[in-house]
């Protein structure tokens, strides 16, 4: 799993609102499930087809506030981040960034089929001067009617129900919320307490989905470009994936909150909304596929084999 040094990231179930504000309203559950749409019975739209008649609403330009940069030598990774999730780590990793406590680190594991996690990765480390180490862990949230949940009908093995919560994969039973480990998830890393991470160390799932971890460890956000330069990196050989030799560690230049810099060296982004017509129309496009190369669909969709589709904005 993803540690602190064998780290795997972790998440503590939220907290609720102090007694001078107001408690949510908690979204219990109870309304009828919503049904798997009936095959169509007829070839399946390519997504490229599908995404070219979007209209211009059905995306969103995500806010460079919950936007990190991370630019290797070979090309940036940008990673959205879930404030609704994960508000005190997100605001840290925010702090950490803006001080610089990136900069100059480096990815120091990469295990196959499991995670890439990295690090500030200075001998001796720099200790933070704004931000924090430790955190209490956010691993879920209470359900309530102020966060989004678009629900997705399929069977889910390890949710009750399962769905997308404002473009990030998610689950949730009748009392709770929480993010999920899909591919391109960024959790934070931690040790064997709950509390031990903050954000310093952080790790991206590269293979398939390990939703075990779901509700053991803080979910930061995921990846939404630029994972190709994450998910081809070479393999660690030391145990749980970790390079064996400094001298193995694959450094960036710095990991920033995209609000931070100049507009002018900005990445143009625009995200599916999983709330669209048209990203309900890819799901059963894919749940229901048939081509001249696939001729029995099956008829069911798990949530971490559905892509949410990002694009550069048109001038």
């Amino acid at each position: 799993m993803p540690y602190r040094r064998a780290l795997l990231p972790c998440l503590l179930v939220f907290a609720l609102a102090a007694a001078c504000t107001p408690a949510p309203t908690q979204d219990k559950a109870g309304a009828p499930a919503t049904a798997i749409p009936e095959d169509p019975g007829t070839p399946s739209p390519a997504v490229a087809e599908i995404l070219a008649a979007s209209p211009a609403d059905h995306w969103r330009r995500p806010d460079p506030n919950n936007l990190l940069y991370m630019d290797f030598p070979e090309g940036r990774v940008i990673i959205e981040m879930a404030p609704a999730f994960a508000p005190a780590h997100v605001d840290n990793v925010r702090a950490l960034a803006r001080e610089g406590y990136f900069q100059g680190g480096a990815v120091t594991r990469v295990q196959d089929n499991y995670v890439v996690q990295w690090a500030q990765a200075l001998d001796p480390p720099r200790p933070p001067k704004v931000g924090k180490e430790k955190l209490k862990a956010e691993f879920t949230r209470l359900r309530d009617g102020s966060v989004p949940f678009t629900v997705l009908p399929d069977p889910d093995t390890y949710a009750p129900e399962v769905g997308f919560s404002d473009g990030f994969p998610a689950a949730r039973d009748e009392t709770e919320m929480w993010l999920t480990h899909c591919y391109g998830t960024v959790g934070v890393g931690r040790d064997n307490d709950e509390d031990s991470g903050g954000g310093g160390e952080l790790y991206a799932v590269i293979g398939q989905s390990p939703r075990g971890l779901d509700r053991n460890i803080t979910v930061l956000g995921r990846v939404v470009q630029g994972m190709e330069h994450l998910a081809a990196l070479p393999r660690g050989t030391a145990d749980l994936g970790f390079y064996d030799d400094p001298g193995k560690y694959v450094r960036f230049s710095d990991m920033r909150v995209a609000s931070d810099v100049p507009e002018a060296d900005r990445t143009p982004l625009e995200i599916l909304r999983t709330d669209s017509e048209t990203f309900e129309t890819l799901i059963n496009s894919r749940r229901w596929r048939r081509d001249d190369f696939y001729h029995r669909p099956v008829g069911r969709i798990g949530l971490c084999n559905i892509n949410i589709p990002s694009r550069s904005p048109s001038p």
